[in-house]
């Protein structure tokens, strides 16, 4: 049955939103429903809005047949807890208010939560039209902020749950893309038959698996090696310092193993000065590369690698590079205890080993090394046929759509 959704969002394209953004919202439309976005002026990750956007009262404008309403925010993303704050705040005042007005009646609010202010103007919505709200939870609020360091106030944290139980009360249903967060969830007093485990997905169009291609492997350095590739950020919280202690280790025993980093981040310049202190011959930096090439790079991996410091909070996350990697069709090391873990060797896709312990990464490092290629092979099906069938692109968004129709009202 045709339904209204609006998307309640702070972040949406041409920001960096895969997973809840604008290709969910042209599904939703390709299956028949009419969709509306409230969000702000793009100005993610680098805190700075997007060449082509000026802060207004309201902007209207039309993204691949998606009608968006961009309501005033306080552009930042930098360490400064209070300018962030100030960013989260100012988009959810300018959301409650503007954003009532502009929007249009709708069966069901989608509210894709990163910062948890976002759940102000779904309350308010609520109130005010009567649209029940679906709230897709993917950073747990306050634990996050705890983790990150961004926010360390007692009487504020306090503040911060107490809001989230608030907002948790009054949505119809919660989606958590863990089943670790769920069980927080539902420590927290949420009720178990209220929440929904939804996975991410990955960008499956990007990430299919193509033929390794000998000269790209040239190109980069990665021909002729046995190559654990690590894609994506390295900060904080990928915590790779201690990757390069590992592979330091694998170096004195099978030289022909190569660590291999490709990305950015904070962390990138502390690391590749480690490499050289370290004298390591069996590690190699290649810069951020465009997501259309980020498929055939996958390929050249022998093993593809996750890592994230040791962290409670990242016993109940699963880095979306999971998904991406065993979409991939290759082998995966994770090194995030919890779901992630639990994901993958449920998948039968790879091994585990402890994060930020030098000697546990070597010692499964080389045990993916002795393995026979086609067992390294049918490791790697194993976790594309497990990607195909459970986390999905089209697998989700079936998920999604079910809980709508079951929380919509009418208009």
């Amino acid at each position: 049955m045709r339904m209204r959704i609006l998307f309640i969002t702070h972040y949406f394209q041409p920001e960096p939103n895969f997973f809840v953004g604008l290709p969910f919202a042209k599904e939703l439309v390709r299956r028949g429903h009419e969709v509306e976005v409230l969000t702000g002026f793009p100005n993610y990750p680098g805190g700075k809005i997007y060449d082509g956007y000026h802060v207004r009262m309201l902007q209207r404008e039309n993204l691949g047949g998606i009608p968006i309403n961009r309501v005033p925010l306080y552009p930042s993303h930098d360490n400064s807890s209070i300018k962030r704050m100030l960013c989260y705040t100012s988009f959810a005042i300018s959301a409650s208010t503007i954003g009532v007005w502009a929007t249009k009646k709708a069966n069901v609010a989608y509210v894709s939560q990163g910062p948890m202010t976002v759940g102000l103007p779904a309350c308010i919505l609520k109130v005010l039209k009567g649209i029940p709200f679906v709230l897709h939870i993917q950073d747990l609020w306050p634990d996050s902020l705890l983790s990150t360091g961004m926010f360390k106030n007692r009487l504020g944290l306090k503040i911060v749950h107490a809001w989230c139980n608030f907002v948790y009360k009054r949505a119809a249903k919660i989606v958590a893309i863990t089943p670790g967060m769920k069980q927080k969830l539902c420590e927290r007093g949420v009720p178990e038959d209220k929440i929904e485990v939804i996975y991410n997905w990955c960008d499956d169009s990007q990430i299919c698996r193509t033929e390794p291609n000998g000269e790209l492997a040239k190109s980069f350095g990665m021909a002729g090696r046995f190559n654990i590739v690590f894609a994506g950020n390295m900060g904080k919280a990928q915590a790779l310092a201690p990757v390069l202690d590992a592979a330091q280790i694998v170096g004195m025993q099978q030289p022909v193993v190569q660590f291999v980093f490709i990305g950015g981040g904070v962390d990138v310049d502390s690391l590749k000065q480690k490499a050289i202190d370290l004298g390591l011959k069996n590690v190699l930096f290649l810069s951020r590369r465009p997501v259309s090439e980020i498929g055939a790079i996958l390929s050249l991996a022998d093993v593809l690698f996750v890592h994230l410091k040791k962290d409670p909070l990242f016993e109940i996350t699963i880095p979306s590079k999971t998904q991406a990697y065993m979409a991939a069709g290759r082998p995966v090391l994770i090194g995030v205890p919890g779901d992630a873990t639990d994901l993958v060797t449920q998948a039968n896709a790879g091994l585990p080993c402890e994060p930020e312990n030098p000697q546990s990464i070597a010692d499964t490092v080389l045990k993916f090394y002795a393995m026979p290629q086609p067992e390294l092979d049918a490791m790697g099906q194993n976790g594309k046929r497990f990607y195909a069938q459970q986390l999905c692109f089209s697998v989700a968004a079936d998920k999604l759509e079910k809980i709508f129709q079951a929380c919509k009202t009418k208009y």
